[in-house]
């Protein structure tokens, strides 16, 4: 009996201390956070509130300038804890990069993930991203805190996700100029919330001043938004070179994410007449440019 009581102790005495390094090593390792953002949110929501319009198209956002200050504003309310990384969501045309999202992905600390983009330019996807990171990234104890830039009632389920493993989630909102711009039940959801005003994004936003199209401007024709493409080619290719249309020539009929959007772009300016939800303009631009390309091939 007494070597029972004996065997007994010793197993205790070994899971107490085998608890107590377990304990000491979790003590010795730092808190981890990260970032999430929702670039369409961001953008709806900074430019609603600097510019007074939601319309990308209308004004510029320095992402750079905007990621290291969110990062410092991390840095500061995490005190005691270390970044893993921005993850940074937002959609594109079957999932190509613009140049746009190429530049803020080679960023240091920072990880583009694209959802698709539909005809009407809504998100598709976006939400179902930032679940599976919020909810893998809690589950293998990667991150203790998650910033939280959205305001999707969707995202109720990946706080919901992340918080079941012992993550907490804290809300980083845009001032919105009238009501609220976040949805009620995420804002019950999360941990902890907080709103950043006009004076945190305003050095970051500014306006365009020549993409703004009057509305009511006469319809451009296919033969003619087909010939603003086709200048702009004649353009790109003595800028870039033979080299460079080669490249590009595999792809046909579709044009790198950035490419298209660099068109689209230039076209709008040139026609002083917005393209978006023009399919069958849009399809013109894109046959005079094709067109003008390979008659130079």
């Amino acid at each position: 009996m007494n070597d029972d009581l004996a065997a007994l102790s010793a197993r205790i005495d070994r899971t107490n201390e085998l608890l107590q390094r377990m304990l000491a090593e979790v003590a010795k390792t730092p808190s981890t956070h990260a970032i999430f953002v929702d670039a369409g949110y961001l953008y709806a929501a900074a430019g609603r509130l600097v510019s007074g319009t939601e319309d990308r198209r209308t004004f510029d956002l320095d992402t750079e300038g905007l990621i290291e200050a969110l990062i410092d504003k991390a840095r500061t309310i995490f005190a005691d804890s270390r970044l893993l990384r921005v993850y940074w969501y937002d959609g594109a045309r079957r999932r190509i990069h613009t140049g746009e999202q190429q530049s803020i992905a080679e960023l240091p600390d920072v990880k583009v993930r694209l959802g698709n983009l539909n005809a009407n330019n809504q998100q598709k996807g976006v939400d179902s991203l930032i679940r599976s990171d919020l909810e893998s990234l809690a589950r293998h104890r990667a991150i203790s805190d998650a910033a939280l830039i959205g305001g999707d009632e969707d995202l109720v389920s990946a706080v919901e996700a992340a918080q079941g493993y012992g993550a907490r989630v804290h809300l980083w909102g845009i001032e919105a100029p009238e009501g609220r711009n976040q949805a009620e039940p995420l804002l019950w959801e999360v941990d902890s919330q907080r709103t950043f005003d006009l004076d945190f994004f305003k050095p970051y936003v500014s306006r365009r001043a020549s993409a703004v199209y009057e509305a009511a401007a006469t319809r451009p024709t296919r033969d003619d938004v087909r010939f603003v493409g086709a200048q702009i080619a004649a353009k790109w290719l003595a800028a870039r070179g033979r080299e460079a249309l080669v490249d590009l020539l595999p792809g046909h009929p579709y044009l790198p994410g950035s490419v298209d959007q660099d068109l689209l772009v230039e076209a709008e300016g040139l026609l002083q007449y917005s393209l978006r939800g023009q399919a069958d303009l849009r399809r013109a631009l894109r046959d005079g440019f094709w067109d003008h390309l390979q008659a130079q091939y």
